[in-house]
């Protein structure tokens, strides 16, 4: 079964930028897709982008869209999630999963903490 490793999460100031990286342990060639969530205390985890390899489309949240980008670097099984424009509602832990529903089992996650 594959496994996924996220990483690059930290404390960054409003406004400023991250990039995530999503590891998994196998090629990721065969996989129809890679989605990244995220859960904030108190809250429902919820989708944060959906890449799909079919169509080589990626699909985002409205709270997330001109802010978050996807990519993926095959030659290294990775997918990243760059963003910039941070903002406090951006505090979360994200996690990512080759799927695009938020449910299910997920990894550690990387925790991204946007403060002053």
């Amino acid at each position: 079964q594959v496994r996924f490793v996220e990483s690059g999460g930290g404390l960054v100031q409003p406004g400023g930028s991250l990039r995530l990286s999503c590891a998994a342990s196998s090629s990721t060639v065969d996989f129809t897709g890679i989605g990244w969530f995220r859960q904030a205390p108190g809250k429902e985890r919820e989708g944060v982008s959906c890449l799909s390899f079919t169509t080589g489309r990626t699909y985002y949240a409205d709270s997330v869209k001109g802010r978050f980008t996807t990519s993926r670097d095959n030659a290294k099984n990775t997918v990243y999630l760059q963003m910039n424009n941070l903002t406090i509602e951006d505090t979360a832990i994200y996690y990512c999963a080759d799927r695009c529903n938020p449910g299910g089992p997920l990894g550690q996650g990387t925790q991204v903490t946007v403060s002053t």
